[in-house]
C-alpha cells in the first residue's frame, strides 16, 4: 500500500502519488513516502520517480537484510528492525524497515506490520509541524519510537528469568532444563537483534553524514543509550542465565547423591544379611547355637538385628550417614 503525506502551505495532506515538481528542494514541500507490503507496480516508483541507487533497491524490497547506513551522496540509506515476539517460536522475529532519506522527504519500505510507522503516520495527519521540521526528524521519531518498542519484550524476559529463578530454588524437584534454555535461546534473539542496531544508531549518532545537523545527533545519541542499556541488559540476562542453569543442575545432582547414598546404606545393610539367611538355608548340617532347641530361628534374628545395628552405628562414627 503507497501512503503519501506532503506539507504543502503549512498543513499536512494525504494525497494519491508525488508531484515530481516535488523533488527539487528549493520546492518548499516536505514529503513521506511510506510504502506498506508494496506491489510490483508501488515500489517501482523507487526507481523511475526517485532514482535511488539499484543496490539500495535491491536491499529495500529483499524480505530480510542485515541493519546498516549508507549514504549514496544524494540520499542516505538505513536499515533497521522492528522487534516481535513469537512466543511459539520461541523467537524475536524481526521487521525490516528501510528508509531512504533525501533533502526534503522521507521514503520507508516495510512489510506493513510495523507499529511504529502506523503510530507516526496518524501523529503526523494530527499535527503538521512533524512533518514540517524534516525528513531526518521523522527519521529520528521512528527510530525512537521503535527502540521504545523492545522495551516491554525485555521486560516480559525479565518476569520470565525471574519466574524460573523462583522455581530452581522452591521447586527444585522439577525438571527446569527445558524452560531454561528456551529462554536462552530467547535472550539470544534479542542480543542478535539488538547488537547490530546499536552500531547503525551509534553512527547516525556521530554526525558521519551530512544531512544530520548537531542537533540531531544529540537525538541519536539518546537513542543509542537506549539501545546500549538494552544491550547489557541482554547479556546480563545470558549470564545470569547461564548460571541458573548450573545451580539447577548442580540441585539435580545434589539430589540424585542424596538419593544414590540412601540405596548404598541399604544395599550394604542387607549384604552380611542375605549372607546370614543363605548359609542357615543350606541343606547341610550347621553348628547349633546352645539351648536352642527350637529357637535357632530367633538366634539368627537377633544376631541379624546386632549385625544391622552395629553398621549403622559404624556409618554414624565415620560420618557416611
Amino acid at each position: 500500500m503507497l501512503t503519501v503525506l506532503a506539507n504543502l502551505g503549512g498543513t499536512v495532506h494525504k494525497v494519491p502519488a508525488v508531484d515530481p515538481v516535488w523533488l527539487d528542494p528549493e520546492s518548499g514541500v516536505t514529503f513521506w513516502v511510506d510504502l506498506a507490503a508494496p506491489t510490483p507496480e508501488e515500489s517501482s516508483i523507487l526507481r523511475s520517480l526517485f532514482h535511488f541507487h539499484e543496490l539500495a533497491i535491491e536491499d529495500s524490497l529483499a524480505e530480510s537484510h542485515h541493519p546498516k547506513v549508507e549514504s549514496y551522496g544524494t540520499f542516505l540509506y538505513v536499515i533497521l528492525h522492528g522487534i516481535d515476539f513469537e512466543a511459539a517460536k520461541h523467537r524475536f522475529a524481526t521487521h525490516d524497515t528501510d528508509f531512504f532519506v533525501g533533502p526534503n522527504h522521507l521514503v520507508t519500505v516495510h512489510d506493513g506490520t510495523s507499529r511504529s510507522i502506523a503510530a507516526m503516520r496518524e501523529v503526523c495527519e494530527r499535527n503538521e509541524h512533524v512533518l514540517s521540521k524534516g525528513p531526518v526528524e521523522l527519521l529520528h521519531r521512528i527510530v525512537d519510537a521503535m527502540v521504545d518498542n523492545y522495551l516491554p519484550e525485555v521486560e516480559k524476559l525479565s518476569d520470565r528469568l525471574e519466574q524460573l529463578e523462583h522455581r530452581v530454588f522452591d521447586e527444585p524437584n522439577e525438571n527446569l532444563v527445558k524452560p531454561i534454555l528456551d529462554l536462552k535461546r530467547d535472550v539470544g534473539s534479542l542480543r542478535r537483534v539488538l547488537l547490530p542496531q546499536r552500531d547503525v544508531v551509534g553512527r547516525l549518532a556521530r554526525r558521519e553524514f551530512a544531512v544530520i545537523t548537531e542537533q540531531l545527533s544529540y537525538r541519536f545519541r539518546d537513542v543509542y543509550d537506549h539501545l546500549v542499556r538494552l544491550t547489557d541488559e541482554s547479556m546480563l540476562f545470558h549470564d545470569r542465565l547461564s548460571s541458573l542453569l548450573d545451580a539447577h543442575l548442580t540441585s539435580v545432582s545434589t539430589r540424585l547423591n542424596q538419593v544414590m547414598k540412601v540405596l548404598t546404606v541399604i544395599a550394604t545393610i542387607f549384604m552380611p544379611l542375605t549372607v546370614l539367611t543363605g548359609m542357615w538355608g543350606m541343606n547341610v548340617p550347621l553348628p547349633v547355637f546352645p539351648g536352642s532347641e527350637g529357637m535357632q530361628f530367633w538366634w539368627i534374628v537377633a544376631l541379624m538385628g546386632v549385625t544391622t545395628g552395629a553398621m549403622l552405628w559404624l556409618f554414624r562414627l565415620r560420618r557416611w550417614m
